[in-house]
C-alpha cells in the first residue's frame, strides 16, 4: 500500500504543563497526516478530491494509539501513514510515529467515504470507494 511521511516539529501549543504533547492533540496530527496521504496519493489537496469525487468527507467511526515514548516542545518527529485495509466503503489508516528513530506511537483510524444518503438529504450514508482512489492508495 501506498505509504506517507512527513516530519513535524513538536510546538509549545502541542503540549502539556508538564512538557509533553498533549495526547489529544496526537490524533489532529494524525487527521492531518491522513489528508497528506490522499494529497499525495491522488495528487490532489482534501478540498479538491472531495469536490471530484462527490463526497462529504472520510468520516472516522474508530481510532486508537499505543504510547510508547512521549514527545515533548522542539523534538522533531516523523510521521509514517498507511492504508493497511481497503474495504467496500471503508478503510483502515495506520501511523506510526518516530521521535529519535524510536517508535513512540503506533495509532490506527477507520473511516468510512460519506456522502450525501440520496433519500434523506439531511443524513448521511457510506458510498463505495471509487476504483481510483483504490488504485492510487494500493500503489
Amino acid at each position: 500500500m501506498f505509504v506517507n511521511t512527513r516530519q513535524l516539529e513538536i510546538e509549545f501549543g502541542d503540549c502539556d504543563p508538564a512538557g509533553i504533547v498533549f495526547y489529544p492533540n496526537y490524533f489532529r496530527m494524525f487527521d492531518a497526516s491522513t489528508a497528506y496521504l490522499f494529497e499525495a496519493a491522488l495528487g490532489m489537496k482534501k478540498i479538491v478530491w472531495t469536490k471530484k469525487f462527490g463526497i462529504l468527507g472520510i468520516a472516522m467511526v474508530d481510532t486508537g494509539a499505543k504510547f510508547s515514548k512521549p514527545s515533548r516542545f522542539g523534538d522533531v518527529v516523523s510521521i509514517q501513514t498507511s492504508i493497511t485495509e481497503l474495504r467496500r466503503s471503508s478503510f483502515v489508516v495506520g501511523h506510526k510515529l518516530f521521535n529519535a528513530g524510536e517508535l513512540a506511537i503506533e495509532a490506527h483510524e477507520v473511516r468510512v467515504w460519506t456522502g450525501v444518503d440520496p433519500d434523506n438529504a439531511e443524513r448521511i450514508k457510506s458510498l463505495p470507494i471509487p476504483q481510483a482512489v483504490i488504485d492510487a492508495l494500493s500503489q
